[in-house]
């Protein structure tokens, strides 16, 4: 749904939101919720992306890591300086909580095995770890992922297929993702020339139903625009869409 001023919000929606970083604090406190500082975090798995993960991460959290290929092991633990590494399997749930699992604040499932990683990232969330992300294979898994309790599952090819999009699609897109499980997608266009989306303020501006301008970035300075905003050339237009109406948002932004 693209929520208009008379939408009405219903129990186990989930509700999106676009905002500046100052505000993040006065959103989650209006739905009651607690903000968490992530400190501890367990990573399954010895695959590239575990690697890449850690690489990127043991500098400012501290890691846990658990694969259990010994030769896998050694290596990640010759090149990763301030990551524990557990030899084991990562499926064995009694090792994952004698590894600690209740004291994590965040679980990384990133094994091959897409059922492995939604079990045991299911089973972190039993142990009151506050997030839980799942690599997963198969794209179907994306789409019940709302409901199988897991908060977060990435999908490589999918997120491949976004980047492929920014240069089939038509218009000069910066940037393109979709919404896990949700059929809508958030594409970020560059306005590089004027045309009639900045001859006015966007109440005067026929946008798709099916479209809302979420944010715009000019220059330094992110703005949520209201229907008085107007856009400017070099603007950078956050938009969130459904499929119905992408052909024409693209057309718009040409």
């Amino acid at each position: 749904i693209i929520p208009r001023g008379d939408t009405v919000l219903q129990r186990n929606d989930h509700v999106y939101f676009i905002t500046q970083k100052e505000n993040i604090d006065a959103i989650v406190n209006i739905f009651g919720k607690k903000k968490k500082t992530i400190e501890k975090i367990m990573i399954i798995g010895g695959t590239g992306l575990s690697f890449e993960t850690a690489k990127i991460l043991e500098s400012t959290y501290r890691l846990t890591l658990i694969e259990k290929e010994k030769t896998i092991c050694k290596r990640f633990a010759e090149q990763l300086n301030n990551t524990t590494i557990i030899h084991g399997d990562p499926s064995n749930i009694d090792l994952l909580r004698e590894e600690g699992l209740e004291m994590m604040d965040a679980f990384l499932a990133l094994t091959p095995n897409s059922e492995i990683n939604i079990i045991t990232s299911l089973t972190a969330k039993k142990n009151n770890v506050y997030k839980t992300i799942a690599q997963v294979e198969n794209s179907e898994y994306i789409h019940i992922s709302q409901d199988i309790g897991v908060d977060t599952l990435i999908n490589q090819k999918l997120i491949a297929a976004n980047n492929v999009f920014r240069f089939v699609r038509k218009g000069q897109i910066k940037a393109i993702t979709s919404l896990h499980g949700v059929d809508a997608e958030i594409i970020e266009f560059e306005l590089t020339k004027n045309n009639r989306i900045t001859k006015k303020p966007l109440r005067e501006i026929r946008f798709p139903e099916k479209a809302l301008i979420g944010g715009v970035i000019r220059g330094e300075e992110s703005i949520i625009p209201d229907g008085n905003f107007q856009l400017q050339l070099n603007d950078k237009v956050i938009v969130f869409v459904l499929p119905e109406s992408i052909g024409k948002v693209e057309k718009m932004f040409r």
